[in-house]
């Protein structure tokens, strides 16, 4: 999907926005979980409040963000994903890919901090999806800041879909066993430096995330973007809130019930400068996702599959996939059999 395809619809209809600390009321519980049932049903997409995570704990993490991207370009460069078999790093404005399409931002992606696996030739490959970080040296307080917020996130994230799951009638300890054991754990820190020198607007394009929950922190520089009846609806940056989102293996999950929605970012507009933190809560990479059961299943509507982005049961394989599509270069210096896989 791309920005020509759809227009731009007014900011009229914001999303759903949701206090996590209904769930603790009892006099409360059952308003929220039909609330959040409803905005995960028809959009996909909420704001979240009441989780917990004090502003001083979103002030730091937003601050060693900056820091990082205020260190000398070649200290950045030092952290390459190129030179990461496991895909973790900095990454250059312009050389991450979404619908074949450069994303104008740099990025360091972070993982839980784990050592490189041995990898057997009869192992699933996206066992290499795990492993070690690259920190700087420059900056050494962002490695316990950033895996800190991973660990603050995931707890919130955990809150947040046995909450969901209930919502739809189901048992909410049915994905627990698929976490317990080494989650897999994956935080951004994002910069868009500003419009594109060719005026292309694609800080990064539009695209569902692979996995499960995404939760977003975004600086007060606006610029996502959500499909909402046929066209993108902007999302405001709203103090204390995380921006939420599913992925698409809870779509798989549910039978097409529950909703992965596209979304993009917007270039901000001439060297204006966005900051933003996204973190992906998703089992671990050998989990096999089951359909969740409910009475809600005589609703679903099925799975919608799309050739150009088969979809997978197997968490794993799932995420490969979209690291292969979106980081090529890495791809092809450590593993060229993937490409073209």
């Amino acid at each position: 999907m791309t920005s020509a395809h759809l227009s731009t619809v007014p900011s009229t209809s914001p999303l759903p926005v949701l206090d996590l600390s209904r769930a603790d009321d009892p006099a409360q519980r059952a308003a929220f979980r039909e609330e959040l049932h409803a905005a995960a049903r028809d959009t996909g997409f909420l704001h979240l409040t009441g989780h917990g995570v004090s502003a001083a704990e979103t002030a730091r993490i937003l601050e060693v963000t900056r820091a990082f991207f205020a260190l000398p370009e070649a200290d950045r460069l030092s952290l390459s994903n190129l030179n990461s078999p496991h895909f973790r790093g900095y990454t250059r404005v312009g050389h991450e890919l979404t619908g074949g399409a450069s994303d104008w931002r740099d990025q360091l992606d972070v993982g839980a901090e784990r050592p490189a696996p041995e990898v057997g030739p009869g192992d699933p490959p996206y066992l290499w999806l795990e492993g070690p970080n690259q920190w700087p040296a420059a900056l050494p307080e962002l490695k316990d800041v950033v895996l800190g917020w991973q660990e603050r996130l995931a707890a919130v994230a955990h809150r947040l879909l046995r909450e969901l799951l209930a919502s739809i009638g189901a048992p909410e300890d049915f994905f627990d066993a698929a976490f317990a054991d080494r989650p897999h754990l994956h935080t951004k820190l994002v910069r868009y430096p500003g419009s594109a020198p060719t005026g292309a607007d694609q800080g990064v394009g539009a695209h569902k995330d692979y996995g499960f929950l995404t939760l977003l922190l975004q600086d007060e520089v606006g610029g996502l973007q959500v499909v909402r009846d046929g066209g993108f609806l902007d999302v405001p940056p709203m103090p204390g809130a995380f921006v939420v989102n599913l992925g698409e293996l809870l779509e798989i999950a549910t039978e097409g019930y529950l909703k992965a929605t596209d979304h993009r970012v917007v270039s901000p507009p001439g060297a204006v400068e966005r900051y933003s933190v996204p973190f992906f809560y998703n089992p671990r990479l050998d989990a096999v996702i089951e359909t969740v059961p409910g009475d809600y299943l005589a609703k679903a509507p099925g799975v919608v599959h799309d050739e150009n982005n088969p979809l997978h049961a197997e968490f794993g394989r799932n995420e490969l996939k979209g690291y292969v599509r979106a980081h090529p270069a890495v791809a092809r210096r450590w593993h060229p059999e993937l490409v073209g896989a």
